[in-house]
């Protein structure tokens, strides 16, 4: 059986080497190298693809969040597990950017070997206490969410937004004037917490607020 190719992801020099120590103890496991920021894991795994990363999620210059985005990306069939000292808030952003696992890094050798082994199968792994913090993290997201009251107006304004629509057009298409749909804009943006168009349609779309309306 082929060896699984893991690098590790982390700017602290102990804590990578603690990590190899671990799992050179695993016979089916190959260290491919080690790298300090996340640029430094998005270069390796285009040129070595190994199977699995340990990326650390936080790390200066390139955090581990955009170091994954990248390379899921580029390469989906790398499992990045994510690791942590601490339940970081963070955590969502991960998972979305597409981790296979979230293990904290006072994990066992013997979880971590297991782990790595369980996101080969497919499997998703997340730590115990880092799930309880997604699952608080994606219930206070759904509240915000939930929190935004738009009126009748401004959903249409917001509608008419996400289809590109100039103010000029919203205005048209409203029968009113463009003051009127900037006075909208104004306050839908301070609803939204978001600072211009573009921030707006995005959010929108990503938090299904107005979602497939005509």
């Amino acid at each position: 059986m082929d060896k699984i190719r893991v690098l590790i992801a982390d700017d602290h020099v102990l804590v990578r080497e603690g990590l190899r120590k671990l799992l050179e103890l695993s016979e089916n496991i190959e260290i491919v190298t080690e790298v300090g920021d996340g640029q430094g894991a998005i270069n390796i795994a285009r040129k070595e693809k190994p199977d699995v990363i340990l990326m650390d999620v936080n790390m200066p210059g390139t955090d581990g969040i955009v170091a994954t985005r990248v390379i899921k990306k580029e390469f989906p069939a790398i499992h990045v597990i994510a690791l942590t000292i601490y339940e970081d808030e963070e955590v969502v952003d991960m998972v979305r950017a597409g981790v296979s696992a979230y293990v904290l890094k006072d994990v066992a050798g013997s979880e971590l070997i297991d782990t790595i082994n369980r996101v080969m199968q497919g499997e998703v792994v997340i730590h115990p206490r880092v799930a309880n913090r997604l699952v608080r993290e994606l219930a206070r997201n759904d509240k915000k969410k939930n929190d935004v009251r738009l009126t009748k107006r401004e959903r249409d304004v917001l509608v008419l937004l996400v289809k590109g629509h100039t103010n000029k057009e919203m205005a048209e298409a409203m029968f009113i004037s463009e003051k009127t749909v900037k006075n909208h804009l104004t306050s839908i943006f301070r609803k939204l917490g978001v600072k211009d168009r573009t921030q707006a349609a995005v959010y929108s779309l990503k938090n299904n607020i107005v979602g497939d309306e005509p």
